[in-house]
């Protein structure tokens, strides 16, 4: 069975589908913020337990040193913890480096946690990278991506979750032919989560849909080859702005990417 690392576990979607892979076998590496939630998670589920707070990028780059330092392969990443948001809200948070909360987490901490584990991930080859993208998009403004005007949440996490998917592209061609796939997918839209319960938005698809969706891009046979797409649910798409796709549009957000990790000293 495959060793998987999942990303906000303790609750949502994270915590449904630790439950379903947990009970199809598979070694399960379980990261949550809060370790009174985590650690009886990770004790009912038999996993291994890795606290970090994402929004601080040091944080998650001793989560990916743990990991390295117990495992020497890594069959599966799911990308999966996010700061979600609420309608009409413009309440600004900042992360522990100075960066627009969802920024920090949604995207950079992705970013980084990946670029760290990819040693373990092409040692173990055949492996997944699995990013928890959304249907809710937006270009970032390059001029200004902390969204120091017009700020709200929405958009601040229709941002990040756009920037997500972009690099998984990069991602992926990067990855071309070491047997290392990466996709991003919008499993469901409103499930009955905690983020949408706070966004005041109404549920409108099954939790069971949007673990059905991940579980697909983790374990399908058919998608062992397939890399660098975007899913609507089981369904490949196009992301909302396709121009976002363009070499020129992904090489200014690679270049504003490495500019705030390397500000942060990552």
């Amino acid at each position: 069975m495959a060793s998987i690392l999942i990303t906000g576990a303790t609750n949502g979607l994270g915590l449904a589908l630790a439950e379903e892979l947990a009970e199809a076998g598979h070694q399960l590496l379980l990261h949550g913020r809060d370790p009174q939630r985590l650690v009886p998670i990770a004790q009912r589920l038999g996993a291994e337990e890795y606290i970090a707070d994402l929004s601080a990028l040091a944080e998650t780059q001793r989560l990916a040193a743990e990991v390295a330092a117990r495992h020497d392969r890594l069959d599966v990443l799911v990308n999966n913890a996010g700061v979600g948001f609420t309608w009409n809200g413009i309440t600004r948070s900042m992360s522990a480096d100075g960066y627009e909360q969802r920024l920090a987490v949604n995207y950079l901490s992705p970013v980084l946690l990946t670029r760290e584990l990819l040693p373990l991930l092409r040692a173990g080859s055949p492996s997944r990278i699995v990013n928890i993208a959304s249907a809710a998009q937006e270009p970032i403004d390059f001029d200004d991506p902390q969204l120091l005007k017009e700020f709200t949440e929405v958009r601040a996490y229709s941002r990040s979750k756009l920037a997500m998917i972009n690099w998984t592209a990069d991602l992926a061609e990067e990855l071309a032919g070491t047997s290392v796939t990466a996709n991003s997918v919008h499993p469901a839209t409103f499930m009955p989560t905690s983020i949408q319960r706070n966004s005041g938005a109404e549920a409108q698809d099954t939790l069971e849909s949007g673990i059905a969706a991940t579980r697909r891009l983790i374990e399908a046979p058919e998608l062992a080859e397939v890399s660098g797409r975007y899913y609507v649910k089981e369904e490949e798409k196009q992301p909302s702005h396709e121009w976002t796709l363009a070499p020129e549009y992904r090489r200014r957000l690679t270049d504003l990417t490495q500019h705030l990790l390397t500000s942060a000293g990552v």
